[in-house]
């Protein structure tokens, strides 16, 4: 799975030339789904390609923007690495993919800018969260929202205590034994017990020495090194997983500073990525919840005054120039047309036309990007009916 951040969503906010192509997509981890997922993509790709062709592009200029996303058809590993959802965004010189943990509606968007509405639940508040769960023996990092769970590659993260140690000092090796009972493979599933399954393991069923204690703490720290690189600029809130001596160890060697108070417990080893998120959600669902209906009841408390509005004309500059602490988006709804910071100009269209973008995107992107917070709910859920609900800074 990708792991996608506000910073890099600034990035992709970023207007450049020429028409940009944005697609998603639900796609499937089962192998015997997997083949659908293919022609899924093919027929979002020629929707985009007619609506490119519709607004007079010449067939080499669609080609620059399309070729990369029609090579992906044939690429039989990249279908093999799906999570929930794919997010395809293409311009003639960008390409994006995201293999996210959300089932995103299937929609091809042409627009003068990326349209990054969809990506809300990922990147904005009110669901998403991150579980690591940590043994001496493994390390696993996982992205949650409410209804889906995903493990995030990692990279410069040591797999295991022992290779920590004989990364920074082979020595420290001496210290360990090794076992043969059976091991536990993703998500706990029983291995069978031979040679190969051999772990390096502290002496001992307790709680390690002192000694032992401040390798797992170098093994920590090593860890943290490596997460910090992944979640620079991050609070996502971060649950942790392991067994009761290790947890007080990373938090002390940690210097992420939305560790979750709350733990879960146990070996991780032998549960899977949902029995975690499972968990995991139970700790942080009742913060989510509490969040956002605060910042509803206290939008109903300012309606009609000079810090709250519902009316996108004064929205849409409002998130411009950072003035939005608070937006609930609707998801559902889009409200087409364009808006010119230069000259302060907005516009709404009725129906989309050519280089309309949609309106409610635009605001929550630019919310985001000067730190405000945004919910992405149903229109049904929207704080006083209206299209969108803001609570301004001043």
């Amino acid at each position: 799975m990708d792991i996608l951040d506000r910073k890099e969503l600034e990035q992709l906010s970023t207007k450049t030339d020429g028409w940009h192509v944005s697609i998603y997509m639900p796609t499937h981890q089962a192998s015997d789904e997997i083949q659908q997922d293919p022609i899924r993509l093919k027929n979002l790709l020629t929707e985009a390609e007619e609506r490119l062709r519709d607004l007079g592009l010449r067939p080499p200029d669609i080609e620059a923007i399309l070729d990369p996303a029609f090579a992906l058809l044939d690429n039989h590993v990249f279908w093999q690495q799906q999570s929930d959802g794919l997010a395809i965004l293409a311009a003639r010189d960008a390409f994006h993919t995201y293999r996210l943990p959300y089932s995103f509606e299937e929609q091809a968007i042409v627009s003068p800018k990326f349209y990054t509405k969809p990506l809300l639940p990922i990147l904005g508040d009110g669901g998403r969260f991150l579980v690591l769960a940590l043994s001496q023996d493994e390390v696993r990092l996982l992205q949650g929202t409410r209804n889906t769970v995903a493990e995030i590659d990692l990279e410069n993260v040591p797999e295991s205590l022992a290779e920590a140690l004989r990364l920074e000092d082979p020595e420290a090796r001496l210290q360990f034994h090794t076992t043969t009972g059976p091991g536990h493979g993703k998500g706990g599933a029983p291995t069978a017990s031979t040679g190969a399954d051999r772990r390096a393991a502290f002496y001992g069923t307790g709680d390690p020495s002192d000694d032992d204690k401040q390798r797992i703490l170098r093994y920590f720290q090593l860890v943290d090194d490596g997460l910090q690189e992944l979640l620079a600029g991050r609070r996502i809130p971060l649950v942790l997983a392991g067994v009761d001596y290790l947890l007080p160890l990373y938090r002390e060697a940690s210097r992420y500073d939305n560790i979750v108070e709350q733990d879960i417990e146990g070996n991780p080893e032998r549960l899977s990525a949902k029995e975690l998120h499972n968990r995991a959600w139970a700790l942080v669902q009742p913060q989510f919840r509490q969040d956002q209906e605060a910042a509803a009841r206290l939008y109903h408390q300012l309606a009609g005054g000079e810090r709250a509005t519902a009316e996108i004309a004064e929205a849409v500059p409002a998130a411009n120039y950072g003035r939005v602490e608070t937006l609930f988006v609707p998801l559902d709804v889009q409200r087409w047309g364009t808006f010119d910071a230069d000259a302060n100009n907005l516009d709404i269209h009725e129906e989309m036309q050519p280089g309309d973008v949609d309106l409610l995107d635009l605001a929550a992107v630019q919310t985001l990007i000067h730190g405000g917070t945004v919910y992405a709910v149903d229109s049904g859920q929207i704080p006083g009916g209206g299209p969108l609900a803001v609570l301004l800074r001043y």
